[in-house]
């Protein structure tokens, strides 16, 4: 191996993430996890309610829209907002493109909720057509649940048009916007959901521990008694806020501290189009660069969210993907391998604290590991 090889460093020296979440964050999001809060102190207090108050901007639903935080990771706040959402009668037209579907689906069969299944490819978006057809038939359908950005590929679902059906057909919408939220806008003025679930350690870039659920006030009022459990009930969770502004159980307060600063960074670089807009460019440069490499993306430009790209696995006879990414993790770039059940392939991220010019460096890093690998492919035009 190279002994003068170039490492790419985040701020505090460590390997820049090209992972969906966790992902590198910056230097003052770590720094101000260095102090200690109790948790029923009224300083901490006021900065979780500070952090519930602005992510409801992010949707443009103040007044209409509360934060319910959840303990733990994304996943946690998704089952929270599905079991507690979903009424025990209740049936939910699941749209699966991915992992992530499959994994809503899970979560409402464990919890006993009825459920239909409209099922495309993980490089497909619903077909609209046939979620029309599916509403239309079976007026038994309560809810639908879909996938904003599905990291399984990368895809951009066309929340918008599946929010407009769902509307026509006065079906409540439920949303994971995990991998998109803070990125790609979503705007309650202009849709209509019930629901957005996402966590603090996507497209905010704080670090892992907090799962969100921003639920329309009058939809939340409504759920009383539908959780199966516990720790996940939003409607006791945000009781309990009203009535002592604290949360139930432990919560995560250096997490939430870091959340906090991260929020205050986002809105400086421009909310959603600042940060968005950071994260297109940085997806530009990635992708016109492994295809002048010769890697072929899965997607289509059309359907690529800004925030991971899978890429299909090179067809030769020399690539060892494990060891492409020990080659490319020395350099100081950690990428994410396949979740594809229909092809071989590799992710690379485009979010957290990067620029283009750490994805055109991951670039160089991935040439630099075919030439030791001894790999060549050919061009692809863009």
């Amino acid at each position: 191996m190279p002994t003068n090889l170039r490492r790419a460093a985040s701020e505090t020296g460590d390997p820049l993430l090209l992972t969906p979440g966790p992902l590198t964050t910056s230097k003052s999001v770590k720094e101000v996890m260095v102090h200690d809060w109790g948790s029923r102190d009224a300083t901490f207090i006021g900065i979780n309610q500070a952090v519930l108050l602005e992510l409801t901007r992010i949707i443009k639903g103040e007044g209409r829209y509360v934060t319910v935080p959840m303990q733990g990771s994304g996943t946690f706040a998704v089952e929270a907002m599905l079991t507690t959402f979903v009424p025990r009668n209740g049936k939910v037209l699941v749209l699966i493109n991915g992992a992530y579907g499959h994994r809503a689906k899970r979560i409402l069969d464990i919890a006993s909720r009825k459920t239909v299944v409209h099922e495309t490819p993980e490089d497909s978006p619903p077909d609209l057509a046939t979620v029309e057809r599916i509403l239309k038939r079976q007026k038994s359908i309560t809810h639908v649940f879909a996938v904003h950005c599905e990291t399984t590929s990368g895809i951009r679902n066309p929340i918008e048009a599946i929010a407009e059906i769902a509307a026509r057909h006065g079906k409540r919408l439920l949303i994971d916007a995990m991998s998109a939220f803070g990125a790609l806008p979503l705007d309650s003025t202009n849709i209509s959901f019930d629901a957005v679930a996402a966590s603090s350690n996507k497209c905010i870039e704080g670090v892992p521990g907090l799962g969100f659920v921003l639920c329309h006030k009058d939809s939340l009022a409504e759920t009383k008694g539908n959780a199966t459990t516990l720790v996940l009930d939003l409607f006791d969770q945000h009781q309990n806020f009203e009535k002592t502004g604290q949360y139930r159980f432990t919560p995560p307060i250096h997490v939430i501290v870091a959340f906090h600063q991260a929020l205050r960074e986002f809105w400086a670089e421009g909310g959603v189009e600042g940060r968005g807009g950071r994260y297109a460019e940085n997806g530009r440069a990635l992708i016109d660069g492994m295809r002048a490499l010769g890697f072929e993306t899965l997607l289509p430009a059309h359907l690529q969210a800004p925030i991971i790209v899978t890429f299909h696995m090179p067809r030769h006879p020399n690539f060892v993907f494990q060891r492409f990414y020990d080659a490319l993790k020395e350099r100081g770039y950690v990428i994410y391998p396949g979740k594809l059940t229909v092809a071989d392939s590799f992710r690379i991220g485009c979010i957290g604290r990067l620029y283009p010019k750490d994805m055109e460096g991951a670039v160089d890093a991935v040439r630099e590991a075919l030439d030791e690998m001894k790999v060549s492919l050919v061009a692809k035009a863009a």
